[in-house]
Formats: C-alpha cells, structure tokens, sequence
C-alpha cells in the first residue's frame, strides 16, 4: 500500500483523470462531495455508475471498461468485498493507481494492483489527502503531519 507523504503528493500531482467508481448523485452523499471537491481543483472526474446517465456535468459509465480515454485513477466508493472486480477493471484500463476510500481495505485487490504494478491507496480519502498535503487544510488548525516553510508547488 503506498501511503507516505511522497508517493500520494505524487498520484495526487500526476492522476489527473479519476474515475470514481459508486459516485452518487445524490448531493449528500460522500462520493459526491469528494467528487464535486476534485473537479472543482482540477480534476476530470469519470463517474461509474449504471445508475445515472451523468453526475455533475459529467456522462457516467457503467463500468470501467466502457471508458474511452485513458484513466489515472480508480477511485472506489464501494464496501471492501466488492473491490476486487473494480481492481482487476482498472488493470485492464492501464490506471496507474487503485484508490479505496475510507473504510475501504481489500487487501487481496491492493496485492493484485501492486503485482500488476499500479500504485495502491486503501483506506483514505482522495479529498481530505489533497487538503492535508496540498490545501489549507493546516490552516484550520487540523495536525497534517506535513511540516515545512514551504508551501507545496
């Protein structure tokens, strides 16, 4: 699992196509509150969802395979059994990094990504790392770990 501080400011500067796999479009709902934050500082979110024909303007997939561009990212806002499909989709992708949200931890799907050589994130939130290392999130007083005299580039 790569979780130190240079390896997720990494993912988090190179992937900048994310497909969030259960984003909701239902405004109250994690996945889209992580979702809306990502497009709103940058990011091309792809939903996947069978669900839904679109999510925040953008046109939702039912599954990763049906993408058509090239991803960066899986990010998944799914319980923990239901990883390991997602994991072997964003291989057959060529993502470069399996995320799973907080709460998330398959650890047979982060074994398979990291054998196939992709990045793995588990049990974190894409939003909350890129406003601890990269936001203003120290700003509010929250203990990011990060210290420096310098602001990230």
């Amino acid at each position: 699992m790569s979780d130190d501080i240079a390896t997720l400011r990494r993912i988090l500067c190179d992937g900048r196509t994310v497909a969030i796999v259960g984003l909701s479009a239902d405004w109250h709902r994690p996945s889209h509150f992580a979702a809306k934050y990502l497009q709103q500082h940058g990011w091309r979110i792809v939903p996947v969802n069978p669900r839904y024909e679109q999510v925040l303007g953008e046109r939702s997939f039912a599954a990763l395979e049906d993408i058509p561009f090239p991803v960066d990212v899986v990010d998944v806002f799914r319980r923990s059994e239901d990883v390991l499909p997602f994991a072997r989709g964003a291989i057959d992708i060529g993502a470069k990094c399996l995320w799973q949200q907080i709460g998330v931890q398959n650890l047979q799907a982060d074994a398979l990504v990291r054998v196939a050589g992709l990045d793995s994130v588990m049990d974190r939130c894409m939003k909350i790392e890129h406003a601890r290392l990269f936001g203003g999130l120290h700003w509010a007083g929250v203990n990011t770990r990060v210290i420096s005299a310098k602001r990230p580039v």
